[in-house]
């Protein structure tokens, strides 16, 4: 960034620094050259981002996929259950691709099984129904089943099997288990952990840990495995044999196993760790020796060698991978793994030279992280590590960590993670589907758990701070394509954002083909040039969301939801005194509507207008159309900025709208469907299942052209009604009722301008010396992207208020609206600038709220509906709700000044 002196925590530290001060050899790369032409040949889809989410699913290579299809062009798989000639084919091919998966980890069919599953969620699952576990009774105590605390919900949740069959669960904390003791090999009995020594006569206890932490990347001891089957180190006491199944899914990724050193009993596994394709498959490692002992109750389709339909009769396959895979084995995605191998082979040279890698470029992040500080000497960054990144053995290459501010407070997550969208930079951030973990490195009790589930809080959302606790983290993990450059955007980012002042400078658009910045010290050879992309759109000559206001509506419109024809203006309405007695201040003239909009298409341009008719979801046409993508998805700013050069303009007298943009000829769409002719289709808004209609192919084809990739235009169907889900405020029949266009969450957001002028005040006072233009006030405006702007007198105040009248109109105020990253979208131009998102957390305690949603209160639709600009705002403070209601009998529905 230009200007201004950074703090000398805000350097960057310098990797021939980082690497000169080693105490250990560290390798980056794969050799001379190869990881920067391995990336441009392989991964050219990642040139402008920077994805540090590789814990979560690691990228697959260009060169798997091309094989992989090759290799289905050119041959037939048929079922392999049958018998015929593609069916053998198929069967061999699987065999051979099991070989390959016990030679990757060691070890060979005589020691080990594969079974394949949909993942290793469901290869956990299958090892708690399938253990030979022992219930209590008169002679003993039973099965015991452990587990440690930092794994998995998978791992954890094995437990409500274990607890159907009265076995006994026992979480175990990594402390504990470090600690326990290692008892004498003569007390311990069977130093080999044989389970075909005598197993009827004691309980069998199953122990179940991670290799790798998927919350902090911590590595526990492969050599738990030996100690524990051996009785030397104990989970519980408890008298009995001991087997274990080691949670490898995480490790494996970039980590080599030795299965011939460390014998697990079970090993779960999902493929798309290792090679990121395909999804869906995975597998369980099971010991031979402990194979004899499982137990099968439901059979299904190739794992029965006999049965009679009629009789209680069932002979299982011999073979224990046919006696557990229950139907036909996703056997394509099965032989999808040999491209898998081979690829990476290929490109690394083994699952060795993948560790050292990644652990370089996270111990070189950790250093870095660990060393910024601010003016005042406080860290940036809280990290939560049990390993202080010595050593590969200890640590794989995740980091999990909290940004702070400079008086400490945790910065939610949720925040963060807006904020390095805008960088291009993929994180992943919550407790990772391991609330063990979380509990134990952030400090959060049983008790705070189930406090934070009863104020809303759940697995995967982006509550992050509750009562100013975090209740997760962000977390970045390499992979064996992560490169310097990738480490180094993302320390500049977090240097950007914490330490650097900002500039008001935005953030170009990452664009296709163009990678990001080399670093200022890259000395390794196998650097990708990583610049972000220079070139953005260019402004539209008609951006602006002021023009085409119709200031003239017809004095009938045909239109669903609106009540024909318009009437004049009569309705009792409530006296000056009786309205003074609701303002705050007694202020008459305090709040009036300055701006109506209506956004027809989600996420493009705005439509201004001085007087509008309302329907029941809201300002007529409002987000009654979306744009999807080639697989229906809905899109937004945020995947595709340029949305907001789409300029729609709604022409009620001919019932069309009519759609602009720079360098297109001017299109339109009718304003309602053909019934006989429409093409239904579904698709998602904010998790709501919605009923739309196609409007057709030259509106695809005129969206395609502009985007250069292939776009359709949907509108929400007129016979299909979306209500509103959450619960808000005290009415509980508009809640239940309130019907949705293609909204978020609410029919109306209202802004008010003394909120956008303390925000317009607070940008200027990021410039050094003031000298940076103002963002001018119609730019923020429109950046919130509200229907109703009112003028306020005190700067967020509408956040107090429980209902405003709008004439004799009726609104109940939801709540703040939480924002995302498109308000550092331009609207006129299309650019990123992260200031308006930075300055406005840094002015709402890191809780970037603005504006408030607003919601129909028993809206009387017997009358024509319509706002307008100049109307007086009647704000109804949640205090004062109680003995300020304006009469139920009001009729009178235009609002107008």
């Amino acid at each position: 960034m230009a200007g201004g002196a950074a703090h000398p925590g805000a350097e960057l530290l310098a990797f021939a620094r980082f690497l000169d001060s080693s105490l250990q050899p560290l390798v980056y790369g794969y050799g001379p050259g190869r990881l920067r032409e391995l990336r441009a040949r392989e991964f050219g889809r990642l040139a402008g981002t920077v994805y540090l989410d590789h814990a979560g699913t690691t990228l697959f290579p260009q060169s798997q996929i091309t094989s992989f299809m090759k290799d289905l062009m050119e041959n037939i798989y048929g079922n392999p259950h049958s018998q015929n000639i593609s069916s053998k084919l198929t069967h061999d091919t699987v065999e051979h691709v099991r070989f390959r998966i016990l030679a990757h980890f060691h070890t060979s069919p005589e020691d080990y099984t594969v079974i394949f599953t949909s993942g290793s969620t469901a290869a956990l699952k299958l090892v708690a129904e399938a253990f030979p576990w022992v219930s209590p009774g008169p002679e003993g105590s039973g099965s015991c089943f452990c587990y440690l605390t930092d794994s998995h919900t998978s791992v954890v949740g094995m437990r409500k099997i274990t607890a159907a069959m009265n076995v006994t669960s026992i979480p175990v904390r990594p402390e504990d288990m470090w600690s326990a003791d290692r008892q004498d090999m003569a007390a311990a009995g069977d130093p080999t952990g044989d389970p075909t020594g005598d197993p009827a006569g004691q309980p069998l206890h199953l122990f179940c840990y991670p290799a790798q932490s998927n919350f902090s990347g911590t590595r526990y001891p492969l050599s738990w495995i030996g100690e524990v089957k051996s009785g030397r180190r104990r989970p519980a006491s408890r008298p009995g044999k001991w087997f274990v199944l080691l949670d490898a899914a995480a490790f494996v990724g970039t980590s080599p196993l030795d299965l011939s050193v460390h014998q697990a009993d079970f090993v779960p596994l999902s493929f798309y760790k290792i090679f990121g394709f395909p999804t869906g498959l995975g597998a369980l490692l099971v010991n031979n020796r402990l194979a004899p002992l499982l137990r099968k109750t439901y059979f299904g389709g190739g794992t029965a060698a006999a049965y009679l339909a009629g009789d209680d009769f069932y002979v299982p396959r011999e073979s224990v991978a046919e006696r557990f895979e229950d139907g036909t084995i996703s056997f394509l995605d099965v032989i999808a793994l040999k491209h898998g191998f081979d690829a990476l082979e290929r490109l690394t040279g083994g699952m060795e030279n993948v560790r050292q890698h990644t652990f370089t470029l996270a111990q070189y992040t950790y250093a870095a992280l660990s060393s910024l500080r601010y003016p005042n000497g406080a860290p940036v960054v809280q990290i939560y590590t049990d390993s202080e990144f010595s050593s590969p053995e200890v640590q794989g290459p995740v980091i999990s960590f909290n940004v702070l501010d400079d008086n400490g407070n945790i910065v939610g997550y949720s925040q963060v993670d807006k904020m390095a969208s805008l960088h291009n930079i993929h994180v992943r951030t919550g407790c990772f589907c391991n609330t063990g973990a979380c509990q134990r490195h952030l400090g959060i009790s049983d008790e705070m758990v189930k406090k934070h589930l009863q104020a809303g809080h759940v697995c995967g959302d982006d509550v992050d701070l509750i009562d100013g606790q975090p209740t997760g983290s962000v977390r970045i993990s390499f992979g064996y394509m992560s490169t310097l450059e990738d480490a180094q955007a993302f320390l500049r980012f977090i240097i950007a954002t914490r330490l650097r002042p900002s500039h008001g400078q935005p953030l170009p658009l990452a664009t296709p083909g163009e990678a990001g910045a080399l670093p200022e010290d890259s000395e390794a050879q196998d650097a990708v040039p990583a610049t972000r992309a220079r070139g953005s759109p260019s402004p539209q000559e008609d951006a602006s969301p002021h023009s085409g206001v119709w200031n003239n509506l017809p004095a009938t419109v045909d239109a669903e939801g609106l009540c024909l024809p318009l009437l004049e203006a009569t309705g009792t309405q409530q006296t000056t005194s009786e309205k003074a007695a609701d303002v705050p201040d007694g202020d008459l003239r305090s709040h009036v509507v300055t701006n109506l909009y209506l956004y027809p298409i989600k996420s493009c341009a705005a439509f201004e207008v001085t007087r509008w008719p309302l329907g029941s979801q809201g300002l007529l046409y409002d987000r009654s159309w979306m744009v999807v993508n080639h697989n229906g998805v809905c899109l937004s700013q945020k995947q595709e900025p340029r949305l907001c050069l789409i300029q729609p303009f709604i022409d009620l007298q001919r019932r069309v709208m009519v759609i602009k943009a720079q360098g297109m000829e001017p299109i339109e769409v009718p304003l309602e469907e053909n019934s006989e002719q429409v093409q239904i289709c579904q698709s998602k808004v904010c998790a709501d299942r919605v009923n739309t209609y196609d409007c057709g192919e030259k509106i695809s084809n005129w969206l395609s052209k502009f985007f250069g990739r292939p776009y359709h235009l949907i509108k929400q169907s007129s016979d299909f009604q979306r209500n509103a889900k959450k619960k808000h405020g005290k009415d509980q029949s508009a809640r239940t009722t309130a019907a949705l266009s293609l909204v978020n969450e609410a029919q109306y957001l209202l802004i008010n301008r003394s909120s956008i002028l303390e925000l317009q005040q607070q940008l200027s006072t990021s410039c050094e010396n003031g000298k940076e233009e103002l963002f001018p006030m119609n730019n923020l405006i429109s950046r919130f992207r509200a229907n109703i702007i009112t003028n306020g007198t005190r700067a967020f105040e509408e956040e107090k208020w429980d209902e405003i009248s709008v004439g004799s109109l009726r609104f109940q105020v939801l709540g703040p609206c939480n924002r995302c990253q498109m308000i550092c979208i331009d609207q006129q131009t299309g650019q990123r600038n992260q200031d308006v998102f930075q300055k406005l957390s840094e002015r709402r305690e890191r809780k970037v709220k603005f504006g408030v949603y607003l919601m129909h209160t028993s809206l009387d639709l017997s009358s024509p509906c319509y706002l307008s600009v100049g109307s007086q705002v009647l704000p109804l403070l949640k205090e004062n709700i109680e003995h300020h209601d304006i009469p139920a009998t009001e009729k009178f529905q235009d609002a107008i000044s």
